[in-house]
Formats: C-alpha cells, sequence, structure tokens
C-alpha cells in the first residue's frame, strides 16, 4: 500500500520540480505497527512481552493519525491556501482510488479467518440472533448517505450552494446515526446476550470485521465533516471539488464493503 499511496501522491511542485508525499508512507508504517500489536494481543503474548504490543499499538495509531492528517492537509487544505488550480483533481482521485485498492487487502484478511470459521463446525455455541431491524435500518441508512452525497456533488458541480450544503449535511448527519446505531448494537449484544469478542472464534471475527468497518466510517465521518466546515466558508466550486471527490469515492467504498459485511455476515450467520 505504502508504494502504491506514495507515487500516487507524486505531484508537480509550482516551482517544476516533482517531488513525492511523505504522508502516506508514515500512515501504512502506522497501520501496519497497529495491526501488528493487535495479532499479538491475540496469538502472541506468550512469545513476547505484554508491553510489546502496548508500545507497537501507540506509536501506531499515532502514526497512522499523524499521516493521515498531513496527506489530508497536504492534498486538501494547503491546497485551497495556495489557491491553486482544480489541475490536480485526477491525480487526487487517482490517489484514493490506490489506497482504497490497497484497502481490500486488509478486509479481504477478516472475510478469509471468518470462512475459515464457517468450514468447521456451525453454528457456535453461543450465536445472538444477529440479523435484526437494527441492522436494517443501519444498511438503509448508510445506503442513502451514498445517495445524499452523490446528488450533493452533483449540485455542486451545478452551482447550486444552497442544496450542496443541505445533502452534504445530511450526509454527515446519517454517518453520525449509522454510528451510534452501530454502538447500540454493541452494547445491545455484549449486555443483554452476552456476546462480546471473547466469544469464541465467531465472537473475534464479528468484532473485528464490524469494528474495522466502523473504524473506517468513523474516518468518513471526520472527512465528511472537515468537508462541511469549509463548504461552509465557500471553499469550494464547480471546477475546485477535488476534497469532495476523493471523499465520495471513499464514503461509496465504505457503503459497499457494508452491504458485503452484511450479506456474508449477518445473513450468512443466520443460514
Amino acid at each position: 500500500m505504502a508504494g502504491s499511496t506514495e507515487a500516487g501522491t507524486e505531484r508537480v511542485a509550482e516551482d517544476g520540480h516533482e517531488h513525492r508525499s511523505r504522508w502516506p508512507l508514515l500512515a501504512a508504517v502506522g497501520a501496519a505497527s497497529l495491526y501488528l500489536s493487535i495479532g499479538l494481543v491475540f496469538v502472541g503474548l506468550d512469545l513476547v512481552p505484554s508491553v510489546v504490543p502496548i508500545v507497537l499499538g501507540g506509536a501506531g495509531a499515532i502514526g497512522l493519525l499523524t499521516g493521515l492528517a498531513g496527506w489530508a492537509n497536504e492534498a486538501f487544505i494547503a491546497d485551497y491556501l495556495r489557491n491553486r488550480s482544480g489541475g490536480d483533481s485526477d491525480l487526487y482521485a487517482t490517489t484514493m482510488i490506490l489506497f482504497l485498492v490497497s484497502d481490500v487487502a486488509t478486509f479481504s484478511a477478516g472475510f478469509v479467518y471468518y470462512a475459515f470459521i464457517r468450514a468447521g463446525s456451525w453454528p457456535p455455541a453461543h450465536l445472538p440472533p444477529l440479523l435484526g431491524s437494527l441492522v436494517v435500518i443501519n444498511t438503509a441508512l448508510l445506503l442513502a448517505s451514498s445517495v445524499t452525497l452523490h446528488y450533493g456533488h452533483e449540485a455542486l458541480e451545478d452551482g447550486n450552494r444552497d442544496r450542496f450544503l443541505g445533502l452534504l449535511g445530511v450526509t454527515l448527519a446519517l454517518g453520525v446515526v449509522f454510528l451510534a446505531g452501530q454502538v447500540y448494537e454493541y452494547y445491545e449484544f455484549v449486555a443483554v446476550e452476552g456476546f462480546g469478542i471473547g466469544s469464541g472464534a465467531f465472537g473475534s471475527a464479528f468484532y473485528g470485521l464490524t469494528g474495522l468497518h466502523g473504524l473506517h466510517v468513523a474516518l468518513g465521518v471526520l472527512l465528511l465533516a472537515i468537508a462541511f466546515g469549509r463548504a461552509l466558508r465557500g471553499h469550494y466550486a464547480p471546477e475546485r471539488d477535488t476534497a469532495i471527490r476523493t471523499t465520495s469515492l471513499y464514503w461509496h467504498f465504505v457503503d459497499l464493503v457494508w452491504v458485503f459485511l452484511v450479506v456474508v455476515l449477518y445473513v450468512g450467520a443466520a443460514l
């Protein structure tokens, strides 16, 4: 991921010299450190001192957040303050696509783990009813948010600022409500059903996959909040929509992953 995203963020400076962004590489190294620390918690505590995953996880989280913040600032905020033209829009959109392609590998690892679980004895000893009204509502909210974001971007391209602001605000609100619904679902499973991350292999797979997706949604909500704040200050125009294009790509990807996750994990567990 580091190589592809680093190459994708190569751009031409104002003085005509090429340079590469260091932020995607830092974010990738931080993510790898964070994933390694989580893996050690589950399978490697007998092999290494307990302080190792703590240090790796802390350093990884800092590196990941710093890299993402620096990347966002370089790609969007600093770009706007320099009052550059929209010529880099396709470049940053391509970078986001490359990042999302690499992100598929992360989710794929979780789904492969789940496939191994399903290949064994089924159902697990403790399996609460996963497919209920809450997941249906949450899915409808997330799909609706993709629709509002799509038409909000179209409104921006048409020069309709009020419609753009309204639909972007609705998208942000739907994302927040989705996260609240997922937190409530976790509460119901843990406090009422007694189904937690320690409930066997399926528990770790369920919370690992849904938690990873929830982390992506939380990041998407942050991107939407930043975009909405900038939109209120008039930072966007039909010819200056790079941040909206890339945020839309990310958000649609997150929605698509959720649909696949519901079909495989929620519906699949009920079969």
